[in-house]
């Protein structure tokens, strides 16, 4: 069985798409996800993610990724703004799309220039309640005390659907195995019993700042929207970046700009690029 795919990257984070908008969900998403992802054995990818009908009537799509170990997650920030420009690219030519998800509500996204789209995030949260996380109090959860792979962390935990650990470097943020060590370890944390994505993120200035992220479902990635909207987001709570001002979060695969607003909800802009289509040949069920 042949399978036809998109590839596609926002900031180098690069999923594997595939339009189910008339077939429907592929069989064992999950699995399909681990198989494809593998880099220099397959397509490659930091995951997939399935483009299906609207769940509401007034919406364009549905958006359903699997991370490259074949968990499901909840939200995606970048793998959203391709969404839109895979759309756009396909006949849905609206400056504005309408995005369902399963489990982080509706997505609106708007197309600021060719290739760029900014996404509407919504409101984030501090609550221990929501990402979840336990044994930590209640929240808000902003400099928090934690102890993993042998070492003290003030972390500051953020849900934007999908559970965000920020971690503030006074030095360049850990990078190669280092990053691996430590993003792991907090990932997996028991804190954590649904995992956490792990952001360690430096300071430039008040509207700039530089990051590495560890995926609890994809390791290291070049990008991490919602990791950007998150770091963001714990550095305006403690006064270090301004609400309503775009902050630029330079990460290994390029720059996304994020914008907090004073209700606390986030507006991530960045680009979305197609970078080949393919077939890849399948087993027969």
């Amino acid at each position: 069985m042949q399978l036809h795919f998109t590839k596609m990257q926002g900031a180098g984070n690069d999923y594997i798409y595939l339009d189910c908008r008339q077939s429907g969900l592929p069989p064992h998403p999950g699995a399909l996800a681990a198989q494809l992802s593998r880099r220099h054995v397959s397509v490659g990818a930091d995951g997939l993610i399935c483009i299906l009908p609207p769940l509401l009537a007034d919406a364009d799509a549905t958006m359903r990724m699997f991370n490259a170990d074949g968990s499901e997650g909840a939200m995606c920030g970048n793998g959203a703004r391709c969404v839109a420009e895979y759309l756009y690219a396909h006949g849905v030519r609206k400056d504005r799309i309408e995005l369902d998800t399963l489990r982080a509500g509706r997505k609106t996204l708007y197309r600021t220039a060719p290739g760029r789209w900014r996404a509407g995030m919504g409101r984030f949260s501090t609550k221990a309640e929501d990402l979840p996380a336990v044994g930590l109090g209640p929240g808000p959860l902003l400099e928090t005390p934690l102890t993993a792979a042998g070492r003290s962390w003030r972390v500051s935990c953020i849900s934007l659907g999908n559970p965000h650990c920020v971690v503030l470097c006074q030095g360049a943020p850990p990078a190669g195995a280092q990053l691996a060590r430590w993003g792991a370890a907090l990932a997996r944390h028991p804190a954590f019993p649904q995992g956490v994505n792990v952001e360690f993120v430096r300071r430039d200035a008040p509207q700039a700042l530089t990051m590495t992220v560890w995926e609890r479902g994809s390791g290291a990635t070049l990008a991490c929207g919602t990791g950007a909207c998150a770091a963001v987001a714990a550095l305006a709570l403690q006064g270090a970046c301004p609400r309503s001002q775009p902050v630029a979060a330079s990460l290994p695969g390029g720059v996304l700009d994020v914008c907090v607003l004073p209700d606390d909800t986030v507006l991530l802009t960045g680009p979305a690029q197609t970078v080949f289509t393919g077939t890849v040949d399948l087993p027969e069920a």
